[in-house]
């Protein structure tokens, strides 16, 4: 196949590539146009609009503006990004012969808490702030202009995604029990589930070669860590024990309100993203490829990412 990938030199952007490359021909769109192994070209924005862009026969719309944990970023620059942007490319599909479009969205764009036991597809979406608006929008753009049935159209909501040049949470949790300080947060019991790169990509090869009927899919690994487990796992990635201390909820709490005042990196958005839970239903897209599991648990997953981060260190 021919496929075009828009934010090609991001870090989802940048795997997929290594996924592809070696079975298809890859071409990119971005505002960074450096050229990158395995991608035939990348074109910018105005290449789109003056129709400069090849003939392909999918489209992988990963560009857009990522969750700002700092909240430091003016909410109207998700909805140019995240929103317009992707009215945008898909536009310039649905006036197109291209046959497939996959939309990465995020199940923030369902669901800020997940109430209940399990996220599943068939939530009412009610996002909270800039980003999960944002995408939803987005969503919304692309199931009110379905094409015909010939075409197809996949948006993937996948949860938080780690493998190597990840960069986020993970990141900041790493640094802290590289350097061997405690981990605090031991006394809050949580479910989280995570998405590994290589099952994202499985799972957008099967997407790209299989006949999926279109819609919404959430993606997730099989297995929910709690963030105690996750210590552990990443501990034994870097050969260390893992030292958790259970200190009172309510002094991290406050701990947590102090560094959202002075700006620091634990602040109340990232206990509660690294302490609530947050588990979500990977069934439908499970059974619309006919697997009965994703091809790597949670844990192999972790242990790839931080192997990573160790080499880059």
């Amino acid at each position: 196949m021919k496929i075009l990938i828009t934010g090609i030199q991001g870090f989802v952007g940048s795997n997929l590539v290594l996924q592809l490359k070696n079975y298809h021909t890859i071409y990119g769109l971005d505002i960074i146009t450096q050229a990158k192994d395995g991608v035939e070209q990348i074109y910018t924005w105005d290449d789109l609009d003056k129709g400069n862009i090849p003939s392909v026969d999918a489209i992988i719309h990963l560009a857009g503006k990522a969750h700002d944990v700092k909240n430091s970023a003016d909410a109207s620059v998700y909805f140019k990004v995240n929103t317009e942007l992707t009215k945008k490319i898909y536009n310039y599909y649905l006036t197109s012969k291209i046959e497939r479009f996959i939309f990465f969205s995020s199940v923030k764009a369902a669901a800020d808490f997940v109430s209940g036991e399990v996220l599943t597809e068939e939530v009412i979406p009610h996002p909270v702030g800039p980003y999960g608006e944002s995408k939803i929008k987005a969503e919304e753009y692309l199931l009110g202009h379905l094409p015909t049935a010939e075409k197809k159209v996949y948006i993937l909501r996948p949860c938080m995604i780690h493998g190597p040049g990840n960069k986020g949470n993970l990141n900041l949790l790493y640094g802290v029990l590289r350097w061997g300080i405690p981990w605090p947060l031991g006394s809050f019991e949580n479910r989280r589930s995570f998405t590994s790169i290589d099952n994202l990509k499985f799972v957008v090869e099967g997407l790209l070669t299989k006949e999926i009927e279109s819609g919404i899919y959430h993606m997730a690994d099989d297995e929910a860590l709690s963030t105690n487990e996750l210590v552990q796992v990443i501990c034994e990635a870097m050969g260390k024990k893992g030292r958790i201390w259970k200190l009172p909820k309510c002094m991290m709490n406050g701990l947590a309100s102090l560094g959202t005042y002075l700006h620091l990196p634990l602040n109340k958005e990232r206990i509660t993203k690294l302490t609530e839970n947050y588990v979500v239903s990977n069934q439908k897209i499970k059974q619309a490829l006919g697997i009965q599991k994703m091809p790597y648990t949670a844990e192999q997953g972790f242990i790839k990412t931080i192997q990573s981060f160790q080499k880059q260190k």
